[in-house]
């Protein structure tokens, strides 16, 4: 009996199955359906009662560069096959641990955490992907000593990377 070469019987299960296939699997693991060819990510507003200038803008454009190195969607401004909005609705400093102050008078805080977080509406406009589309808050923290002034855009680009990380997620891996 002859042997089929297995890279015949690979070939030919692509070439079947591939038309039957909704979705593009990724080398990033982003699961984005074929006919996804654009994307439009608007504005994110800081609605905190605490405001940093640039959160808005750096959390808005990371989303983009996001979407723009990981997949092969192009960001409109216009009309789209899908959308990201919302708004940033919390940015909070508070402390996560006291000691007690050298002169006696009154506790500090020993270690701190900020906390951003972020309302998503995500809409999937194609036909075959309105059970994809959300709307979901997203929160993260990340804990600090020592003043908040010195580190503050530090943490908040390690924070916008795990929102953007799980917001990319939930949109395009399925998670």
């Amino acid at each position: 009996m002859k042997r089929i070469p297995k890279l015949l019987i690979i070939v030919t299960c692509l070439f079947v199955l591939g038309p039957s296939c909704t979705y593009k699997l990724s080398l990033n693991g982003a699961s984005i359906p074929p006919s996804m060819k654009t994307i439009r990510v608007d504005f994110f507003e800081n609605n905190a009662a605490l405001v940093v200038n640039n959160l808005s803008t750096q959390f808005t454009e990371g989303l983009k560069d996001r979407i723009r190195n990981t997949t092969r969607l192009a960001i409109v401004t216009g009309d789209a096959d899908a959308t990201f909005s919302g708004s940033i609705t919390d940015y909070n400093i508070a402390p996560v641990s006291i000691t007690a102050s050298s002169n006696n008078v009154a506790p500090i805080a020993g270690a701190s955490q900020l906390t951003i977080t972020v309302s998503v509406k995500y809409v999937n406009n194609l036909k075959e992907g309105k059970k994809d589309s959300f709307d979901q808050t997203f929160s993260k923290t990340q804990n600090f000593t020592g003043d908040i002034n010195t580190q503050e855009q530090t943490l908040i680009a390690a924070i916008d990377k795990q929102l953007i990380e799980d917001i990319f997620n939930k949109a395009f891996a399925n998670w």
